[in-house]
């Protein structure tokens, strides 16, 4: 269940992330993505009014919680909802945390040393962050090139227009954050994600 959850976002190539400590913020913008045919979003545990959003649009998408750094973090978040958890950091006690719960949980890494740490501890989807301080889509074709068995997700200020040369890069799926609806109205944001996931199915 836990790995077809990651394949089912595999799938879907982008995943749209939520930066907002304003739970009503954080419910309009997952609806108008959600409108748009999104099917899983992460939403950033940016304060703790955030876990009502994380309740409510779990109800009509796949909520991966994000920032996730404490096990009590980890905690509420799966209490609200969460199906799937993520980390900026790798960290051994929320791995045992995801493994009791059987709850997947995306890791934090940067190097190559912290992907392949993180791959030997069997984590299904391996962030890197911050892909674009790193290198961007070169970073990424460099890092699979001695390990294409990782499952990458890069991450961090990703713009839509970049996402079809991470997964030539061969990124599984890629996390696109404000580029997709900072500065757009709730229609707009709809058909930003629609026409995003109709690209990457070409």
């Amino acid at each position: 269940m836990k790995e077809n959850l990651i394949k089912n976002l595999s799938r879907e190539k982008i995943l749209p992330v939520i930066r907002n400590k304003d739970a009503s913020t954080v419910m309009d913008i997952s609806k108008a993505l959600a409108e748009g045919g999104v099917k899983f979003i992460e939403i950033n545990v940016e304060s703790p009014a955030v876990y009502k959003a994380i309740e409510e649009v779990s109800k009509f998408v796949n909520v991966c919680a994000g920032g996730i750094i404490t096990s009590l973090q980890a905690q509420t978040a799966i209490e609200s909802g969460a199906k799937i958890l993520s980390s900026p950091i790798f960290s051994m006690n929320l791995v045992k945390l995801s493994k009791d719960k059987q709850i997947p949980f995306i890791a934090g890494t940067s190097t190559a040393n912290e992907a392949y740490t993180a791959w030997k501890a069997r984590i299904p989807l391996i962030k890197l962050y911050p892909i674009t301080a790193m290198g961007g889509a070169l970073y990424v074709e460099d890092l699979l090139r001695p390990m294409p068995f990782l499952n990458i997700m890069p991450l961090g200020n990703v713009k839509l227009s970049e996402v079809r040369s991470y997964i030539n890069a061969g990124a599984s799926v890629v996390g696109v954050g404000r580029d997709l609806y900072e500065g757009f109205s709730l229609s707009e944001i709809t058909s930003r994600a629609k026409n995003a996931l109709e690209q990457l199915k070409e």
